[in-house]
């Protein structure tokens, strides 16, 4: 018997198939090892020695493997993906095997497949190899610097800059990407500039537009023309010129097919032309990795997708080439087939670029056996390999010069434009842009020199610089891809930690920085510099890269570097608040005391008039205070949740900051929208218990309009007389969201939106549906929610609900919640039965407290019974 292990069950099915009877797969659901969450895993004074454990879920795969190899194996084959992380799981499983001394009389073999097809996984098992020990010390060097880098650093943060989570080798310097582009947004100070153009005809009355380029023989640079007086100078001389055309030029331009994708670059085309995240690219696209069955027949249908290389296997090559000429043409086909080379920081091209494993596979023969975004993302990764054999495209690229005559004095204005004469791989593809640079449909008129063009009308049109753009997901990832920082595998898990830290967040796709991402990006720029530099970080990746290639000594790279580290944490011991809030100050003073509208000291506290704003460090992170503090309690938080910097009235603490949004007809008091402990909220007048009402879902603070927040005001509000009981009916928002009242029956609404416009007639409706449901919150209750699949280990469905405090799914008596930040929408079988075995192992849910309350019962039964009986004394009574 040959036992082989792989990663996933769904790749353990698809590999199965493939090898027969005599081959048992089984799955290891990835890493089986990782180094515990305390203090002492890896351990610098005995040369970085390391401490693994198994968590309880890996010791169910691994008793599994265990049994099968006690069940007569001859042989060992370890399957992992074809990359550091599937090496290094290789590795884990064997060394844990070794431990349970299972495994004499075992051959031991590793190999690995960049497609799961029956084609490469059988020729792979032909020709095995040994676990590639330079891979597994790369691995291991990354594994301890990370933990070194998260365990020494994150409690400094903790005893320096409360409210600070954590810091990561790479993520505090993708995160100080995001932040370094907020602070330029903001010194940016816009600039005015004026552009004017020529809308001109023909003298065969063709329009064509010609824009401004030159004056009295001085070139014109963009920010030239400053201002109106100087805009509207040039246009009245232009309005009175004559006009002649001096050249026309036009020149062929090729233009050639991007690669197929890497993992980065699949990442960044699948959020611009499909609004899919990273992380939920990878998801997708090991699915299609893995193994889908497509015509009665379980096969991978893309390569593996953790990869920086570009080229494809010749025979992959070879069949994009056939697929060509048979869909588009022989004309589409290029001479020679197409060769590419990486230009990324640190690349490894050992693997092949992600493609289809069969480019026959056509997108609309995959259709019918996936889910929407996998056929998209499989459409996307088909077109782009295939497009990367075609031809190129040609195009013609004209420039029109033309002079205009005025008062003895020249400008010069040019027109362009480009047509495409043969379109090669833009029939099929052409790449996503964040921008509109493309020019190809505008298109000139025909033009020759010495033609004389009718002017029609001069636009003059004022402009304004722009700030740098912030950061998408895809422009990040192709950042952090150029400087080198991080590996193909690592950016979505990036990404979502600094989310999940509540570090940066994601509004239309843009990512801002939040102001604890960027108290933990000055804090680290000021006393670990050295550790968020670009360039040092890149450094390490290529010193990984050396060790992977066993050209250097992994200890001694942890060595060099834990040596500078420890020696720079150390000198943080003796550091000073005052020294921390000094250096937070000068660096995002900007930014927590701006201008004010009025004029003055932005720093002068408003409420007492004699006292200075300054940062704080409270246990629940940072605020601006005053220094008369406590005669004076004003606070608030770092920029108010208007965008209007430094108001605010004095508070108790649970008023950090306030906006006027009018006054209320009625009472005539004010109406201000306060940022509270608890999130924004609206508040009537002052004094000791004015009216609150917080904010619901779906209104948006920093627009809220007067009319909106006397509505939240206002409740509850009376919807009407039940017509059996006689008693009001009232609609309100409360803590799990709006509902109606009637008596001692509450009913949920579905938006808030409901609680101002709900009848009496459908508030009837449903509070006769909640009674018919019966009484309490039990299981009965909930809502049938959405079947993702069968559990493939213990059966029964898994099933994904909408909860009063969040989606979570549920699997026989185990609900677990989804983690902050997951599309529920997009939550899948794999991340599921991740989430419930782990809510199952820590002995959450329903079976495991019956287990834990039958267990603590017997215990009880058993203490009393074994209870020792204490002998009388002699002539004493006995208990009545």
């Amino acid at each position: 018997m040959n036992v082989v292990v792989v990663e996933s069950p769904a790749k353990a099915k698809t590999i199965n198939k493939y090898l027969g009877q005599d081959f048992q797969v089984l799955a290891s659901y990835g890493h089986v090892r990782d180094l515990p969450a305390k203090d002492g895993s890896v351990r610098p004074d005995e040369d970085f020695a390391m401490s693994w454990a198994v968590d309880s879920k890996s010791e169910k795969r691994l008793a599994d493997i265990v049994r099968a190899l006690k069940g007569g194996a001859t042989r060992l084959i370890l399957a992992t993906d074809p990359d550091r992380e599937g090496e290094a799981i290789s590795w884990h499983v064997l060394e844990f095997l070794r431990s349970k001394k299972v495994l004499a009389g075992v051959a031991i073999e590793r190999v690995a497949f960049n497609a799961v097809t029956k084609s490469a996984v059988l020729e792979a098992m032909a020709h095995p190899r040994q676990i590639d020990a330079a891979l597994v010390d790369a691995y291991l060097a990354r594994r301890a610097l990370d933990y070194l880098v998260g365990f020494t650093l994150s409690p400094v943060l903790w005893r320096k800059l409360p409210g600070a989570r954590s810091a990561g080798r790479v993520q505090s310097v993708a995160l100080r990407l995001v932040c370094d582009r907020e602070a330029e947004i903001e010194r940016f100070i816009a600039q005015e500039y004026w552009d004017v153009g020529a809308n001109m005809m023909t003298p065969r009355g063709e329009a064509f537009m010609a824009r401004l380029v030159a004056a009295n023989g001085k070139k014109l640079q963009r920010l030239d023309i400053a201002n109106e007086e100087q805009a509207m100078g040039l246009k009245a001389r232009l309005e009175k010129a004559a006009y002649r055309i001096d050249t026309v030029e036009a020149k062929p331009v090729k233009r050639h097919p991007s690669p197929p994708f890497t993992t980065s670059t699949l990442q960044q085309e699948a959020s611009r032309k499909l609004g899919l995240s990273p992380q939920r690219t990878m998801q997708i696209a090991q699915r299609l990795y893995e193994g889908i069955e497509v015509g009665g027949e379980t096969v991978g249908l893309i390569t593996y997708m953790r990869t920086d290389g570009v080229q494809m296997a010749g025979e992959a090559i070879g069949q994009a080439r056939g697929v060509i000429a048979r869909l588009y043409g022989n004309s589409y086909v290029p001479g020679v087939p197409r060769a590419y080379s990486t230009k990324a920081k640190n690349a490894q091209e050992a693997h092949e670029a992600i493609r289809p494993t069969e480019l026959s596979r056509l997108p609309r023969e995959v259709n019918k056996a996936v889910q929407s975004d996998e056929a998209r993302l499989y459409e996307l990764i088909w077109t782009r390999a295939l497009a990367s054999q075609m031809e190129s495209a040609l195009l013609e690229r004209t420039t029109v010069s033309i002079t205009a005559n005025v008062d003895g004095a020249s400008l010069d204005l040019r027109a362009t434009g480009s047509v495409i004469t043969f379109d090669g791989f833009l029939k099929l593809y052409q790449e996503g842009r964040d921008d509109d640079e493309d020019d190809e449909n505008k298109r000139l008129p025909a033009m020759t020199a010495g033609e004389t063009p009718k002017l029609v009308t001069i636009d003059a049109k004022q402009h304004f610089t722009e700030p740098p753009p912030r950061f998408t997901e895809a422009s990040l990832v192709k950042r952090m891809e150029e400087l080198g920082i991080g590996r193909p595998s690592t950016y979505a898990s990036t990404l979502n930690v600094l989310r999940e830290r509540n570090y940066v967040r994601t509004d239309k796709k843009r990512l801002y920085a939040e102001d604890k991402g960027r108290l933990v990006t000055v804090f680290l720029q000021n006393f670990f510099h050295k550790y968020v530099e670009f360039d040092f970080t890149a450094a390490l990746e290529e010193q990984l890269d050396r060790i992977s290639a066993g050209e250097i000594d992994w200890r001694q790279v942890l060595r060099d570097f834990w040596q500078d580290f420890s020696t720079n944490v150390d000198a943080t011991k003796n550091l000073r608040i005052g020294e921390v809030i000094t250096a937070l100050e000068e660096q995002l003073g900007p930014h927590i005391f701006p201008p004010r509208e009025g004029g003055g000291d932005a720093r002068t506290c408003q409420t007492c008039g004699t006292g200075r704003l300054s940062l704080k460090l409270g246990k629940f992170g940072a605020f601006i205070g005053c220094s008369n503090y406590p005669e004076c309690r004003f606070t608030r938080p770092l920029v108010q949740p208007d965008g209007e910097k430094n108001g605010g009235i004095a508070g108790d603490g649970d008023t950090p900051g306030i906006k006027k949004l009018g006054i209320d007809p009625v009472s005539g008091e004010a109406v201000t929208l306060r940022d509270g402990r608890f999130g924004p909220y609206v508040q009537l007048g002052e004094g000791e218990k004015p009216k609150r009402s917080s904010i619901p879902k779906g209104y948006e603070p920093v627009t809220l309009p007067l009319e909106i927040a006397l509505r939240l005001l206002a409740l509850p509000r009376d919807v009407g007389l039940h017509p059996e009981s006689g008693e009001m009916i009232i609609a309100n928002l409360g803590r799990y969201g709006p509902y109606i009242q009637h008596g001692k029956t509450y009913a949920n609404l579905a938006s808030a939106d409901e609680v101002f416009e709900i009848g009496l007639n459908r508030a009837v409706t449903v509070l006769a549906e909640k009674l018919a449901k019966g009484p309490g919150r039990g299981r009965n209750q909930r809502a049938p929610g959405k079947v993702l699949g069968v559990h493939p280990t213990l059966g029964q469905d898994v099933v994904l609900h909408e909860g009063r405090y969040g989606p979570y799914v549920a699997h026989d008596g185990v609900n677990a919640t989804l983690p902050n930040g997951s599309d529920k929408d997009s939550f899948d079988l794999a991340a599921a039965v991740k989430l419930v075995d782990a809510k199952r192992d820590s002995g959450g849910g329903k079976t495991a407290k019956k287990t834990s309350a039958r267990a603590s019962k017997s215990t009880t039964k058993a203490s009393v019974a074994k209870k020792p009986v204490r002998k009388r004394k002699a002539g004493a009574a006995e208990p009545a």
